[in-house]
C-alpha cells in the first residue's frame, strides 16, 4: 500500500516531505510488527535488542555502557531493561573483578534458549521482507537510509 493510501493523504508539500512521512510511518510499522512477534515471549523490541547484543559477545561479558552504546533505541533505560531480563533469568550480572564500579553481564542458558525460539518468528519476518525486496534493493535502501543520516 502506498503511503498516500496508508495515511489517507493525497498531496505532500514535496517529495522530501513525503519521504520523511514515509520513513516515520514505516519505522512505526516495523516497530509494531517486530513487537507483535515478540509479545508472546513477553519481550519488547528493546529487550530483544539487548539480548542479541549480549549473545553476540557470549561467552565474554559485556557492560551496561557497551550495551547502551549499540542499542537501536538510544532512549532505552538499560538498567531497567537488565533488571527485567535478570528477573526473568535471561541474563546474569556480576561485579567486574577488575573494576568494582562496573557490572559484567552475561546471557544465561535460559536466555540463549529463548533467543533460539524467538529466532524462528524473527527469521520468518525477515524472510517475508526478502520476498518483497531483492537483496540488491535491500542494500540500496540501506545505503539511502545511511545517506539520509549523514
Amino acid at each position: 500500500m502506498r503511503i498516500e493510501q496508508a495515511i489517507n493523504q493525497r498531496k505532500f508539500k514535496d517529495d522530501h516531505h513525503k519521504m520523511v512521512v514515509n520513513l516515520l510511518y514505516t519505522g512505526n510499522w516495523l516497530r509494531d510488527s517486530l513487537g507483535a512477534n515478540l509479545k508472546s515471549y513477553g519481550l519488547l523490541p528493546q529487550h530483544y535488542n539487548a539480548l542479541r547484543i549480549i549473545r553476540g559477545r557470549h561467552p565474554e561479558p559485556v557492560s551496561a555502557g557497551s550495551i547502551k552504546d549499540v542499542m537501536l533505541d538510544k532512549a532505552s533505560d538499560v538498567t531497567r531493561l537488565l533488571d527485567k531480563l535478570e528477573k526473568l533469568e535471561y541474563v546474569q550480572r556480576r561485579l567486574c573483578p577488575h573494576n568494582r564500579r562496573k557490572m559484567d553481564i552475561n546471557i544465561t542458558a535460559k536466555g540463549l534458549k529463548l533467543l533460539d525460539e524467538v529466532d524462528v518468528p524473527m527469521d520468518n519476518f525477515y524472510n517475508d521482507i526478502a520476498e518483497r525486496l531483492s537483496a540488491e534493493e535491500a542494500a540500496q535502501l540501506s545505503d539511502l537510509l545511511d545517506k539520509v543520516r549523514r
